[in-house]
C-alpha cells in the first residue's frame, strides 16, 4: 500500500521589517482592502510572518522602501534593478515599483541571497534571487 504524496510548498524566506515600516504597511493594506482585497490580503500575510526590529536595527542588506535592489529571475536568466516605493511614487519606466504590487510584496523585507518563488499576474511561477540591496544615500553616509 502506498501513501499519498504531498506536494510540498517551497519554504518562504525570512523577512525582516522595522516597526515603523510595519505600521505604514498595515495602514496601506487597510486602505487597499476595498480596491484590491487579494493584494491587500497578500501583504497582510507577509506582514504576519515578518520579524519586527527597531528601525536602527534594520540591516542595510534588507529590502525596504526607498532602497534599490537587484534581483535575478532565475527562470528567465535576467537581472533586474528596481527601487521599492510607496504606490504614489511608483514609476515603472524609471525602475520605481510600488510595494503594493505582487513583486513589491514579494521583495519587501528580504535580505541579500534570499531565494523566493513568485507568481506573476498571468499565473506563471518564477524563482527569484536577491543579488544586492543598496542602502539609501543617507544610510551610506551614516555608516561611513
Amino acid at each position: 500500500m502506498s501513501t499519498p504524496s504531498k506536494t510540498r510548498r517551497p519554504r518562504r524566506p525570512k523577512i525582516v521589517l522595522s516597526s515603523t515600516r510595519l505600521a505604514e504597511l498595515e495602514a496601506l493594506s487597510e486602505g487597499m482592502m476595498r480596491r484590491n482585497p487579494a493584494m491587500a490580503e497578500q501583504l497582510v500575510e507577509e506582514l504576519a510572518r515578518a520579524r519586527i526590529v527597531a528601525p536602527s536595527r534594520l540591516r542595510s542588506d534588507v529590502v525596504d522602501l526607498g532602497r534599490k535592489v537587484t534581483y535575478r529571475d532565475e527562470t528567465a536568466g535576467k537581472d533586474h534593478t528596481v527601487t521599492l516605493v510607496l504606490p504614489q511614487e511608483a514609476d515603472i519606466s524609471n525602475g520605481r515599483i510600488s510595494v503594493m504590487t505582487p513583486i513589491g510584496i514579494a521583495l519587501i523585507g528580504l535580505a541579500e541571497d534570499a531565494v523566493f518563488h513568485w507568481e506573476t499576474r498571468d499565473g506563471h511561477r518564477r524563482e527569484l534571487k536577491i543579488l544586492k540591496v543598496f542602502p539609501l544615500e543617507r544610510e551610506a553616509l551614516q555608516r561611513a
